[in-house]
């Protein structure tokens, strides 16, 4: 235990809401440790993968409202870093005009002035000749909407936070955490202190907290991320035009369903059921279950006839879930020195930049940019205390 090391915060776990919190803190002049304890590069956790939908589009206005300064700041760091990190593709969101879920995206983006095309059904079949709408559905494209490329902005952020003179330890998992007014957390290499720390470990986040004896209610599931073959080439490609989309939750499909045209693997289009089935994070490959496959493979087969009905690639990802999907950004009840972004329940990526700025904020004693209501511990009946 030979390596004493001081920062001013660090921030455990480099997935893309720890790396822009990492940036945002070595912006600030904040001396910072981003710690990891894969390897990076790595698939093992949440961030990893070439692409991400970013929209506007949302069932809530306080993601809506947020999302305005996430696109700025993607386009911040596309800037700094010069990397291009987005794509524009509009995304198409449909599903039966009579259901809630459809009527709040709907109404979300007319409150919000955000720009959206209503396509009638005989538009529908002009632009989207190879999807099917079916009778009862409604059709609205956010045209703001598009492609994150993952990977590429989590090596974009790296690189550049190693340029502000931050430093990433990687293959460090974190062994301890002793909170105090000056937080130790003690690694196989060595103890680390900061005035601040930052848990951002997603899947993983209660296993760190239980050293700091809080555990929130949080649920870690595998997502099957499936990938279908073309039928037609091209039919769903970038190039031609095709949007990213959204089916919203119907009979048969509790959670939403969603879709990214072509791009990295050639001839595939990835499509995902936005749920999957409780596993532990260490051992998510144990979890074999295939009911959104099946999910998949039913929707597919109705209404992009021209796809394979059965998927071409299946890779693995895990959402990290809270019971109301939504994030928690807040500090420690106990200890205020330690801020927590957790449970971004697969819908965070596109939030990273902005909940970046928010931790950092949090950290640094500033007055947070938004209104975390919505992401406090509190909301949650009993913040369970571990028992330690």
């Amino acid at each position: 235990m030979s390596q004493h090391r001081e920062y001013d915060c660090i921030v455990i776990g480099a997935g893309v809401q720890g790396c822009f919190t990492a940036y945002q803190l070595a912006k600030n002049n904040q001396r910072t440790l981003l710690l990891e304890q894969f390897l990076l590069p790595h698939s093992r956790g949440s961030s990893h993968g070439q692409t991400r939908i970013i929209r506007k589009v949302y069932e809530q206005d306080f993601y809506t409202h947020m999302l305005e300064e996430c696109y700025q700041l993607w386009a911040q760091l596309e800037r700094e870093t010069n990397t291009t990190l987005f794509r524009r593709t509009g995304i198409l969101v449909k599903g039966p005009e009579a259901e809630l879920d459809f009527q709040l995206f709907r109404d979300t983006l007319r409150r919000n002035r955000v720009p959206t095309e209503t396509l009638t059904p005989e538009e529908f079949a002009r632009r989207l000749p190879h999807m099917v709408l079916r009778s009862g559905e409604g059709a609205l494209i956010d045209t703001t909407a598009g492609v994150l490329y993952a990977d590429r902005a989590l090596r974009a952020l790296q690189s550049y936070f190693q340029s502000l003179g931050g430093v990433i330890k990687d293959g460090e998992k974190v062994l301890n955490i002793q909170p105090d007014s000056t937080v130790t957390v003690t690694t196989a290499s060595g103890e680390y202190r900061a005035k601040s720390l930052i848990i951002t470990a997603g899947p993983w986040a209660n296993t760190l907290l239980a050293h700091t004896g809080l555990q929130l209610p949080l649920t870690v599931v595998k997502i099957n991320v499936c990938y279908w073959r073309e039928k037609v080439p091209g039919a769903y490609g970038v190039d031609a035009h095709c949007p990213c989309f959204l089916q919203t939750a119907s009979e048969g499909a509790e959670y939403h369903i969603y879709g990214l045209p072509s791009n990295e693997y050639p001839g595939l289009v990835k499509i995902c059921y936005h749920m999957g089935s409780e596993t532990e994070p260490d051992s998510r490959d144990r979890q074999t279950d295939q009911t959104d496959v099946r999910i998949l493979s039913r929707f597919v087969s109705i209404y992009l006839p021209s796809l394979e009905p059965e998927p071409a690639v299946v890779e693995s990802c895990m959402y990290t879930v809270t019971p109301d999907h939504h994030f928690v950004l807040d500090r420690h009840p106990t200890h205020k020195n330690i801020i927590i972004g957790a449970g971004f329940s697969g819908h965070g990526f596109k939030f990273g930049p902005v909940v970046g700025k928010i931790l950092c904020e949090l950290s640094l004693g500033k007055v947070p940019s938004y209104d975390l209501s919505p992401f406090k511990i509190q909301r949650f009946e009993t913040p369970m205390k571990s028992s330690l």
